[in-house]
């Protein structure tokens, strides 16, 4: 990348990955029910998890002939992906809802389910809001979406993109540890490097946003080889990663949403398992008797001859296995904390920004919401502002009341669009941090240390255990892609194994 074209910098696509997770929203549309009272079943594969990498993996475990259960813990489906309702009748998405270029995976599954896509609404001049001032913007210009900070910042923020990028490229993402370099960038944080790198302040904001929105972590929580990795991860077969791919919502991971909410993927594919999938169905243990493994659930035993493991990375430490998880794998679950995140969506009457010329979204430097997207239905009969609260400002309100987060958040949404923002006809939070089955989102990330140390041992199977979920996919890990793609390697896995 050349100075003379500055890359984009915006944000990001959030929460896109599903494992295991939370929220209220029941299964409609599906025969799938609740577990009985101490109900047994044997089959050949147990799937631990019904987020999208449980039923996939279990979708194809049946075509490939096998018999299946997934055990879900909630009383839904989707794990990080959910649908909220809204009192007008409407729903948004309370996690992730976004897809883009080269999510190839997410994108043919929803085709084979009828589950259609719109363009996220992208119309309009973006916000900047910084040390007090609001700034609208073009994004259709020789900058595109970066934010109009000063020639300086921006110069120094399009050298560390371009550095980013192009050491990216040397990162396997089958085994980013094995990278050439991969010792010295494992040992510093992601801030270290930014700090060396992004030595004008207005280019250190821009890539800051860009990782809190990413990661819903701060910089100094991240690896650089973890980022680095993330970054190589956005991209498939054909197309190397960019950071921009991972930043923009025109060609980039928030380009389309779905038709309905992002939630209709995983209700249609557990719709066509039937009732092989069990909800309200906590796994407690996993035990191996006999060369069988006896899955322990509320309400449920299945044995079965291989088991599927498809929940957030940090959750698998949970579960009590016997025997006992390798020495390294139970170390990487411990050691890879999720991201922290909730999202507020405040519901109009009618979407007042764009008469106002503005699309709906936002980078800001304070408040509790500091990036934002319109997230108002295809026909636009109502209008539906959703905002981000990510790391340090989610963490601070963790023990905050709804209303205290409501008054926090409306107050930051009529900074931005002034005061017909302060008077929304309802309100939904979705604070994935207290949601007992996630604990945070979108992904479980990796400190300083510990992809060198322990990240061979996150595909490795443990016996008959295999891994699914977004954390363990080779590209588009943290997103709903990633959860395809790591439910599709675990069945070929176990296919090939029974």
């Amino acid at each position: 990348m050349h100075v003379a074209r500055e890359r984009q910098l915006s944000r990001r696509s959030l929460l896109g990955g599903a494992a295991a997770a939370a929220g209220a929203v029941t299964l409609a549309g599906t025969t799938a029910g609740p577990a009985a009272a101490a109900t047994t079943q044997e089959v050949d594969v147990a799937v631990i998890g019904g987020g999208i990498a449980g039923l996939t993996a279990a979708r194809d475990l049946v075509a490939g002939g096998k018999t299946v259960a997934v055990l879900e813990a909630r009383d839904r489906v989707g794990g990080r992906v959910v649908n909220l309702s809204l009192a007008n009748g409407g729903v948004t998405e309370g996690g992730g809802e976004f897809i883009g270029p080269t999510q190839d995976r997410i994108k043919a599954l929803a085709d084979s389910l009828g589950v259609a896509t719109f363009t996220t609404y992208n119309t309009g001049k973006n916000l900047l809001y910084k040390d007090g001032t609001r700034t609208p913007y073009a994004t259709d210009g020789l900058l595109g979406s970066v934010p109009p900070v000063d020639a300086a910042g921006l110069a120094n923020a399009a050298i560390v993109q371009a550095k980013l990028d192009d050491m990216a490229k040397t990162v396997p993402v089958d085994a980013p540890w094995t990278a050439a370099k991969a010792a010295d960038w494992d040992k510093q944080t992601f801030e270290s490097w930014l700090n060396a790198n992004a030595i004008v302040p207005s280019a250190k904001f821009l890539l800051d946003v860009a990782c809190t929105s990413i990661f819903s972590a701060q910089p100094r929580e991240l690896s650089l080889l973890y980022v680095l990795f993330y970054i190589a991860a956005a991209g498939n077969e054909s197309n190397a990663g960019t950071l921009e791919r991972l930043t923009d919502t025109a060609n980039g991971a928030q380009e389309s949403r779905f038709v309905g909410g992002s939630q209709q993927v995983p209700i249609k594919l557990a719709a066509t398992l039937g009732d092989r999938v069990v909800l309200s169905a906590p796994v407690r243990s996993v035990v191996q008797s006999g060369g069988k493994y006896v899955v322990t659930a509320d309400g449920a035993t299945v044995t079965a001859k291989k088991v599927i493991v498809a929940v957030p990375l940090p959750l698998t430490g949970r579960i009590v296995f016997d025997p006992l998880l390798p020495a390294a794998r139970d170390q990487l679950s411990q050691r890879m904390p999720m991201g922290s995140i909730g999202k507020a969506i405040a519901v109009y009457d009618t979407p007042f920004w764009r008469a106002d010329g503005l699309n709906g979204q936002v980078v800001s430097d304070s408040g509790v919401v500091r990036s934002t997207f319109d997230n108002s239905p295809p026909d636009g009969s109502y209008g539906a502002l959703m905002g981000f609260i990510e790391a340090d400002q989610m963490r601070a309100h963790d023990a905050s009341s709804t209303d205290e987060v409501k008054a926090a958040v409306l107050k930051d949404y009529a900074t931005y669009f002034g005061d017909k923002a302060k008077s929304p006809t309802s309100f939904v939070l979705q604070r994935w941090d207290n949601e007992g089955f996630s604990r945070g989102g979108p992904v479980a990330y990796a400190p300083p240390g510990i992809l060198t140390e322990y990240g061979a041992a996150l595909r490795r199977p443990a016996g008959g255990i295999h891994w699914a979920g977004t954390e363990t996919s080779t590209y588009w890990t943290g997103y709903m892609d990633g959860a395809v793609r790591s439910g599709e390697r675990a069945a070929k896995e176990v296919l090939a194994a029974l």
